[in-house]
């Protein structure tokens, strides 16, 4: 299946390693022009030797942590320099925060920040050029917690917070030519993931995990959730818009 995204301009927010390195590469075999964001430039240094080889054209590398920057003049910067975005990928948040499901609003303020609001800034900057020209893909790395609701309760709320944003903003960008949608991963194991040390240490949660949690009686790979989301920023998922879609191994 041609895809159609040579040379579109696709910017990853969360580039360097596991899901979001995985689509990195992913566009890089479809021949886009990619620049990455994330905080380590030595993981950014390698991901763009790879992408290059891999295929893309040019594979710019920007070092940013945005839990401590403005957003909003972050994304500005970036359109700059760059110009309008094809795509926009954030691949950003995680469950490695607070648990404390009793704590006050500054641990639920970062997990929101950290999961939802941080993009949701940048989008404020991206989105309106992409509608003043008619086209454009948003796609946001959700979690299949923000329906499962299992977990850590805070993470899992802050992906719901997520998707609700998707469906209702989505809704709006409809008829403008912009989508916007998730994709929802399961558990998804690759190095340095928070599976991984359980899987090298033969954890018996792991075999628990994996029989009461996943159809599929496996983790998912970095590759499996690029290979959706490429798809979603093609022109072939122009019929679902505001969708939040499951790539979970049947998780249960």
């Amino acid at each position: 299946m041609d895809l159609n995204l040579k040379g579109k301009l696709v910017l990853i927010v969360g580039a360097s390693k596991g899901i979001g390195k995985g689509i990195a590469l992913g566009f890089a075999a479809e021949e886009c022009r990619i620049v990455a964001i994330a905080r380590s430039e030595e993981l950014l240094l390698r991901l763009k030797e790879e992408a290059l080889k891999c295929g893309a054209p040019m594979c710019e590398t920007v070092v940013c942590d945005i839990m401590e920057c403005n957003t909003q003049k972050f994304a500005r910067n970036l359109l700059k320099k760059y110009g309008v975005f094809d795509v926009v990928v954030h691949n950003v948040g995680g469950s490695l925060i607070s648990r404390n499901h009793l704590g006050g609003a500054d641990d639920w303020n970062y997990a929101l920040k950290f999961n939802a609001v941080a993009a949701i800034d940048m989008n404020s900057m991206f989105i309106p050029p992409m509608i003043e020209r008619g086209t454009g893909r948003v796609i946001h790395v959700s979690s299949i917690s923000a329906v499962m609701l299992r977990g850590n309760p805070l993470y899992a709320s802050a992906k719901a917070f997520l998707n609700a944003y998707i469906t209702t903003v989505g809704r709006q960008l409809a008829p403008t030519g912009v989508l916007m949608c998730s994709v929802m991963p399961g558990a998804v194991a690759f190095p340095g993931s928070y599976w991984d040390k359980f899987v090298k240490e033969k954890n018996p949660r792991v075999e628990d995990f994996l029989k009461h949690h996943q159809a599929a009686n496996r983790f998912g790979t970095p590759e499996e959730i690029a290979n959706a989301i490429v798809f979603m920023a093609s022109d072939k998922s122009s019929f679902m818009q505001a969708t939040n879609i499951p790539v979970d191994g049947a998780n249960m």
